[in-house]
Formats: structure tokens, sequence, C-alpha cells
């Protein structure tokens, strides 16, 4: 089973991102997606920063993919986009249908994230038939779905590999108004960069004080963590070939986490405020235990 890392969803300063990835040159994860996939205002860094980023990964032995933004708005989005696409050197994760266009034109292999939203066998068809060698499921797909998803998959010979986000704030829609600047009466062409002040997103609760969501910017997040780190035996079974880690605050003390589930080191425990119920068919807010 494969420890990837997915790209960073909350909006730090590049002194923090810097830093953040240096660590992670040292930590047993073996697959590391990069690069702005929320809001195209977000330049703390560029993208000859992020390159450097993935040449310094690569020297450390990681797999580096760049990733692509999941809501694409305007030219100069669709421009950026090209770029990361020709850079030439990486793998390129394709998080909306541009992304997926411009890379089977010019016959390069690509992964597809969460946010492409392949259900079915004939969508997973068609991206393997336009070059998608890699792929992460809805986050909202259960293991019973994915299972049967995957067999059909080999009755069919695709060879593509699959990773299950396993822990972080769900990404669970996007949209073209900025949220967390509207909580702050903000507009958001004139944002400041508000979502900067929350490292880990926004909370919004509901009138029961229970954690239903995490705002960032223009993306919503689930209100609690999901933690499916000890699922990894059934995941292996079925078929998925990689977990994938937010790349969070706390990723590096997951991943070292996970590293000893997966050598046997240590038992499983779910954490009390975690949440996995999409993985078990529940709604995705709900924390189902086997214990």
């Amino acid at each position: 089973m494969q420890i990837t890392l997915g790209t960073m969803p909350f909006f730090w300063k590049r002194d923090e991102v810097l830093a953040f990835y240096n660590k992670v040159a040292e930590l047993p994860v073996e697959r590391v997606y990069l690069g702005e996939t929320v809001c195209s205002k977000r330049r703390a860094l560029n993208l000859s920063d992020w390159l450097q980023l993935a040449e310094m990964l690569q020297a450390a032995g990681k797999e580096v993919v760049l990733s692509t933004l999941g809501l694409i708005e305007a030219e100069s989005e669709l421009s950026m986009l090209k770029r990361i696409c020709e850079n030439g050197r990486f793998t390129v994760e394709a998080n909306d249908m541009a992304a997926v266009h411009y890379l089977s034109e010019q016959g390069l292999p690509f992964s597809c994230g969460p946010t492409m939203n392949i259900y079915n066998i004939h969508s997973l068809s068609l991206m393997a038939k336009l070059g998608m060698t890699h792929w992460v499921p809805p986050v909202e797909m259960s293991a019973e779905q994915l299972e049967l998803l995957l067999a059909e998959a080999k009755q069919a010979g695709l060879n593509i590999k699959t990773e299950v986000f396993s822990w972080g704030f769900l990404p669970l829609a996007y949209s073209a108004r900025c949220f967390t600047a509207r909580a702050r009466n903000t507009p958001k062409d004139s944002c400041g960069f508000v979502c900067g002040e929350y490292p880990k997103g926004l909370p919004a609760a509901s009138q029961e004080n229970d954690d239903v969501f995490t705002l960032n910017g223009i993306q919503t997040l689930s209100g609690r963590h999901c933690d499916l780190l000890g699922q990894w035996q059934q995941m292996q079974k079925i078929g998925v070939t990689g977990m994938r880690i937010a790349a969070e605050l706390d990723a590096p003390e997951t991943i070292e986490r996970l590293q000893g589930l997966l050598q046997g080191k240590q038992d499983s425990v779910l954490p009390v405020n975690a949440c996995n119920g999409y993985w078990f068919g529940d709604a995705g807010m709900e924390r189902v235990s086997l214990s």
C-alpha cells in the first residue's frame, strides 16, 4: 500500500509552505501532489516555486505530481493550467475536464483527483482511454461501491491505480463565491486574503453546535476529519493501491501513524472527533466504530 500526500488545501505563508515540504522530504510518503487547487488568487508560491519544490522532493526519492485547480473560472486560469500541463517533467493531476481535455490532446498520461466525480465503469473506461493512469474516487463513495467498480475495472482489463482519500477534511464542494470572505463581510474581489488567517479553515457549526462544515475560501470541507487509516487492509483487499493524506498541519504525524499501521507496529484507534460514514455507506459526518 502506497502512502501519498495530497495538495495543501489551506492558504499558508510562503515560509510555512517551504518548511512543511522540507519536512515532507524526510517522511515515509511515496507520492506527493503539489500546487494550488482551490483559489487562483493564492499566490504565496508561483509555478516556478512549485517546480523547485517538486525537484527537491524528487531528489529525496518522492514521485511528484502537479495538481490543477478544481474550478476554472477565467482565461488567466486556463493559461496557467496549460503552463502546468506543459511543464515537461512531472505528471499532472487533472481536477476538472479542461485539464483532461488539454492533457489528452497532448497525449500525456495523467491522474484524476476526487473532484472529477468518476462513479461508474463507463466514466472510468473513458478516462483510461484518454490517458488516466491514477484516480481518486469521489469522497462520498462507499467501500461497497468502490469494490464493485474496481471488480468491473479488472474485468474490463483497465490498468489504473486507485488512491482513496484516507485522512483530512473532506473536500465536499466548490463555488464561485468565497465563503470565508463573506463570513467577514468582505467582497471576493477585495478579500484581502482573509483565508490566510485560518490555517485550519473556518469552522461552521450547526445550531446544535455540531461541527458540520469547514470553510476554505471557495471550497467547503467537512467539519470533522475523515479518518480511514484503520481500513487499510480492506482497501488493499479490494484493489486500492494508495492512501491519500491531506497536506494539513497534522499530516506529518498522520503519515508516521499510517506507516506504523502498515508495518503492524501499532493498533488502529479511531479518534473520537473523526468521521468515516461515507466509507460505510452512511452519512459522511458519522463516526462508525467497528470495535
